[in-house]
């Protein structure tokens, strides 16, 4: 991938921190991105965070959940950077490591991880089988995969509002269904197999995020980002909102365990 071909430039990495809280390129913040790991002990456990962003969740899985290692990996090398000085500032680089990889089968051992984390960025990853048969690998005995991920209600043919607001995202969106998830996962070998519908959450919060975008700090936003970026933005939350006021654009907490 070439610099002009990167998705989160520092523009956007800006534009999305300022929505979503310093450090987060997802919905949620801090508050939604513990809850994907709900539950599950991750004190003194080794984890992977798949598509780290700007790094404010591998340093939240080290410093609040305990984790005694956090591998945080993405390949865009603009939010590597971000995510290494985040690292940095927090004090946490002996625990937290970030590198930018290629897309394609992960450079880790066999039985590597306890934890396999991701915040909705497997949304980039086309082949959700092989996503989930190279998290298995990578998972010790026991080990669990706990992600975010922005999936469609179904398999098949886009509606024509979701293939709309997909062009306005302007994104390598490779959206999978419930059905196809819990398949591949189940293909892998992975047990206790978990999906958890947060469209009703995030419509309320999408909501809010537009009313964000076009109220009293639009022309703050404008002033900081340009006229013609928020503009856009405001076309893409438009859009989102109408394929999630549908269903259809249904964000979802996936968990499965690998057998011990």
């Amino acid at each position: 991938m070439s610099d002009s071909e990167l998705l989160y430039d520092d523009l956007h990495i800006d534009f999305l921190e300022d929505l979503w809280g310093e450090g987060y390129l997802s919905p949620g913040g801090a508050e939604e991105a513990l809850r994907v790991v709900q539950g599950l002990d991750l004190k003194g456990k080794r984890v992977l965070d798949i598509g780290c962003g700007s790094g404010a969740i591998s340093v939240l899985l080290a410093k609040e959940c305990g984790a005694a290692e956090v591998v945080g990996i993405d390949v865009e090398r603009d939010v590597c950077a971000a995510a290494q000085r985040r690292v940095d500032a927090a004090g946490v680089a002996d625990r937290v490591k970030i590198r930018e990889v290629t897309p394609g089968p992960f450079d880790f051992a066999d039985e590597s991880f306890d934890v396999v984390y991701s915040k909705d960025s497997i949304i980039h990853i086309p082949d959700k089988e092989a996503l989930s048969a190279e998290v298995f690998r990578i998972l010790r005995p026991g080990g669990w995969f706990a992600a975010s991920d922005w999936l469609i209600s179904h398999d098949g043919e886009p509606s024509a509002e979701m293939k709309a607001y997909i062009i306005a995202e302007d994104l390598d969106f490779a959206m999978a269904s419930p059905d196809l998830y819990d398949k591949a996962l189940q293909a892998a070998g992975f047990e206790e197999i978990s999906l958890l519908n947060r469209n009703p959450w995030y419509k309320e919060v999408a909501e809010e995020e537009y009313a964000y975008l076009t109220g009293p700090e639009r022309a703050r936003l404008e002033s900081r980002f340009g006229a013609e970026f928020i503009a856009g933005q405001i076309d893409t939350w438009t859009a989102m909102n109408k394929v999630l006021a549908s269903g259809e654009h249904c964000p979802h907490h996936l968990r499965a365990r690998r057998p011990g």
